[in-house]
């Protein structure tokens, strides 16, 4: 047994801690350190899954359970009112999935493996689709910043939100039918690592990503509820909560099983789950969050400010520019890092 899961004793201080009120910084350091063996649990099973659905369908598997935590915490937040944190949180974590995660899983597996291959055509795709999804959700804020005698009233704003969440969410749909079907690997293209035999079966499989998902979603929603008042002793603004700490904090067992898997030259695991994941936020959990709004008498429509559209254009660009040519090396990977840093500070000093 890994020394890592004996960190498994937190789950229940951090339920404890929770329900006696305890102090928010004890919260949020218990509740991070519980996701460490849960995520290393999520990542067994998505490697036991993987063995027997292959990649493309464990690392779905992966990134839908991952993202259901937030897509939970998001629509309490937003029944609470907070859409300018719902929609923060919506764009850092695309930006945190494609810089993050992607980022660490390169330079990671790059520094332990050299350089890493993947199936070019599927990172096109991928690559394609983000830049789509990020033109898409910059939509509503230009025609929202044009001049005042044709600019659409906050009425036509809310629709025009609601219209592309309707296309995105079929969009996402065409995105998953293709990406299923679609055989991993051209002419040329390297071939996949062997995978070794699974060491469970299906059915127990299932149930270790179900639990551990389930407990994830707890404490997740622990920690990101600790974020806010943690991070308002340390004197950070209500924006840079947003867009960087509570979808840092919030996707960190995500994040580790990305890199844990590239680690063990598993990219196309591994790229499954950064931008597959990343994709998902933007093409359907951003979409339904507006949808739900109107069920919940919150609308929330689209526009992102200028800051959270320089961040989520910058990541998507050089996303692209990398992952394009099916190989990855250690440099690369510090290149999607620096930039999270560098807009990191940017958003430290702004608001």
């Amino acid at each position: 047994m890994k020394i890592v899961y004996v960190l498994t004793i937190l789950v229940p201080i951090a339920f404890a801690l929770e329900f006696l009120h305890a102090p928010a910084t004890a919260i949020f350091v218990v509740s991070a350190l519980a996701l460490v063996p849960l995520a290393a649990i999520l990542g067994r099973a998505t490697e036991e899954v993987a063995i027997y659905t292959g990649p493309k369908v464990g690392a779905l598997l992966n990134a839908t359970l991952g993202n259901a935590a937030e897509l939970i915490i998001t629509i309490v937040a937003l029944r609470a009112g907070l859409i300018d944190v719902v929609k923060a949180s919506i764009a850092g974590s695309i930006i945190g999935n494609i810089l993050v995660v992607l980022g660490f899983s390169l330079l990671l597996g790059g520094l332990r493996n050299g350089t890493q291959v993947f199936d070019a055509r599927t990172a096109g795709v991928n690559a394609n689709m983000m830049a789509l999804a990020v033109i898409a959700l910059s939509v509503p804020a230009v025609f929202a910043l044009g001049s005042e005698h044709i600019r659409p009233t906050p009425e036509d704003n809310q629709l025009i939100s609601d219209g592309l969440a309707v296309v995105l969410i079929v969009l996402y749909a065409l995105y998953l039918f293709y990406s299923l079907r679609s055989k991993s690997g051209e002419p040329g293209a390297p071939a996949e690592p062997e995978h070794h035999g699974a060491t469970m079966r299906m059915p127990v499989a299932l149930a270790m990503l179900a639990g551990s998902t389930i407990l994830i979603v707890f404490m997740s929603e622990f920690l990101v509820g600790a974020v806010e008042p943690t991070a308002e002793q340390w004197g950070l603004s209500e924006l840079f909560i947003g867009v960087m700490l509570v979808p840092l904090v919030g996707n960190i067992a995500e994040h580790i099983v990305a890199v844990q898997v590239a680690i063990q030259n598993k990219m196309e695991l591994s790229l499954g789950i950064a931008v597959g994941s990343g994709l998902q936020i933007a093409l359907f959990v951003a979409p339904a969050l507006v949808l739900a709004g109107v069920l919940l008498g919150q609308p929330m429509n689209l526009i992102f400010n200028a800051y959270e559209l320089a961040g989520l254009i910058g990541a998507a660009v050089i996303a692209s520019l990398i992952s394009v040519d099916g190989e990855s090396n250690w440099l690369e990977g510090a290149q999607l890092v620096a930039l999270y840093i560098m807009l990191g500070i940017a958003f430290f000093f702004a608001g």
